[in-house]
């Protein structure tokens, strides 16, 4: 509802009134036009342009509009169910997983540099990830940040192991697509194998758990990517470094 278009679009009067709605929402949705005026200490005609730009036709609109917000970023109950889990974990010990986890093996063999990909949770999750398989002998770097500034030509042929839950963030996508130009091999970790990321990866392992998000933030088990994280990482230790 407040998006960040939204809120460049507003004046200083606007702005205001924006952060009064937004520490007393609970109270605004039953306030009239004229008792919010008065204790947001702003104009009707203020309001009213307000609500035009949160593409409301009238306060009516916007007071709806406010409720369902609110209603929609309550908090919820978040699944706790351990036995999902533990599940999720036995149906990844299956043949194809086996295959899979080895093909990405094989190709980080081949290279000198390995690279994790990733945003948010997902960038912290690529950073263990690098620590991870330097402490097993295999130096691995990460790029956490969207806006990092990258030489792409320093990365020329090397594997980049990209993670995502979503497989949708667009910052990551168009990293892919500069890496591939570079020749880079793409094995991507992702909640589903329908996803952008998967689909233009090289490789990709796909773990299928439920999506669950609190408001705006995404707080969807990183359990799966641990798991083959270090699955990974244990085989080519085993498979490869000591041979």
């Amino acid at each position: 509802m407040f998006n960040y278009e939204i809120i460049q679009s507003l004046n200083d009067l606007e702005l205001s009134l924006y952060r009064y709605i937004m520490k007393n929402c609970e109270k605004v949705v039953y306030m009239r036009i004229r008792e919010l005026a008065d204790e947001a200490h702003v104009s009707t005609t203020t309001i009213l342009r307000f609500c035009k730009k949160l593409d409301c036709e009238g306060y009516s609109e916007f007071k709806l509009k406010l409720k369902m917000y609110i209603e929609k970023n309550e908090d919820k109950k978040v699944n706790n169910d351990t036995s999902l889990i533990i599940d999720l974990l036995k149906k990844l010990d299956n043949d194809e997983f086996e295959e899979k986890m080895d093909k990405i093996c094989e190709q980080i063999k081949e290279t000198n540099n390995l690279v994790f990909l990733g945003a948010g949770t997902s960038g912290i999750l690529c950073k263990y990830a690098a620590r991870y398989f330097s402490s097993i002998g295999k130096i691995a770097m990460y790029i956490d940040d969207p806006y990092f500034p990258t030489n792409y030509k320093a990365y020329e042929s090397c594997v980049v192991i990209v993670i995502s839950v979503s497989g949708e963030t667009m910052s990551v996508v168009e990293h892919i697509s500069n890496l591939k130009r570079e020749k880079c091999v793409i094995a991507s970790i992702t909640n589903s194998e329908k996803c952008t990321i998967s689909k233009i990866s090289d490789l990709n392992i796909s773990y299928y758990v439920q999506q669950e998000k609190i408001g705006i933030s995404d707080i969807t088990t990183q359990i799966p990517v641990l798991y083959i994280i270090e699955n990974i990482g244990k085989r080519l230790h085993n498979k490869f470094i000591n041979d």
